[in-house]
């Protein structure tokens, strides 16, 4: 059997397209040092991503350009579970008045696929794109509740349970114990767990095995969510919208 063998230059020009994402732009030395790498080694692959237009160059800064922004969005409109969730997702938002979300499974990490926001929805970092330890939402500890045990241990051995904040899940003895409870019940609860001050609810989209493909959720300030809240009207609404999704992926 052959073996993979990871391309240098690819992987470094990856790496550089990353460190420009997490600085929000830099120049050629901020980029090196950013990355430990040889200025004239970024400075070359910095140059090539610019001239094929996946960069673009303001005076001494690059920046990520809009060429991924159209790769990104041929990957989402790829996921089927996104065009037959949008609607339902819009809908979810404009009924609490707070964001409503999609996510997905890839490489082991929580993908939002798309994000819709109320009238009363606070500010937040969230966006079609971003990936998140799967542990530190209730959208990810959903889609790991309706997933086979083994999947979830390999998932935690090339991800680990980073904390994001002070009240993340961060033992793997209570995580399992949380998505037996999340299994149980149905849907799954992020107190605090990714944003301070933040309290999330959702609900697993399972296929007709019982295998979860995607999660939605509600999240708000903790403020508004209080517990009564989580009992009753915002658990209902999520587990409803999960169920249409459901019933229309399976018979579109």
């Amino acid at each position: 059997m052959s073996t993979t063998v990871p391309v240098k230059a690819a992987k470094i020009s990856f790496e550089i397209v990353e460190a420009l994402r997490e600085i929000d732009g830099g120049g050629v030395s901020e980029v090196a040092a950013h990355l430990d790498r040889p200025t004239s080694t970024v400075y070359d692959h910095l140059q090539t991503l610019e001239r094929e237009e996946y960069l673009v160059k303001e005076d001494e800064t690059y920046y990520v350009g809009t060429r991924f922004l159209q790769l990104g969005n041929q990957a989402r409109s790829r996921q089927k579970v996104f065009t037959v969730a949008r609607s339902v997702i819009d809908e979810l938002a404009e009924t609490t008045g707070e964001h409503a979300n999609l996510m997905i499974e890839e490489h082991g990490l929580g993908v939002f696929l798309y994000k819709a926001r109320g009238s009363d929805a606070v500010q937040l970092d969230t966006h079609a794109g971003m990936r998140v330890p799967l542990q530190t939402t209730a959208l990810g500890k959903s889609i790991m509740a309706f997933r086979p045990t083994e999947e979830v241990e390999s998932i935690l051995d090339r991800h680990g349970l980073p904390a994001v904040t002070e009240r993340t899940v961060t033992d793997r003895e209570e995580l399992f114990a949380e998505l037996e409870r999340v299994r149980d019940r149905g849907y799954a609860f992020d107190d605090e767990e990714r944003v301070k001050g933040m309290r999330c609810v959702a609900a697993p989209i399972t296929d007709q095995n019982g295998r979860a493909l995607a999660a939605v959720s509600v999240s708000e300030p903790k403020s508004r969510m209080r517990d009564d809240e989580f009992a009753d009207e915002i658990i209902e609404q999520i587990l409803r919208s999960a169920n249409v999704i459901e019933v229309n992926l399976t018979y579109s």
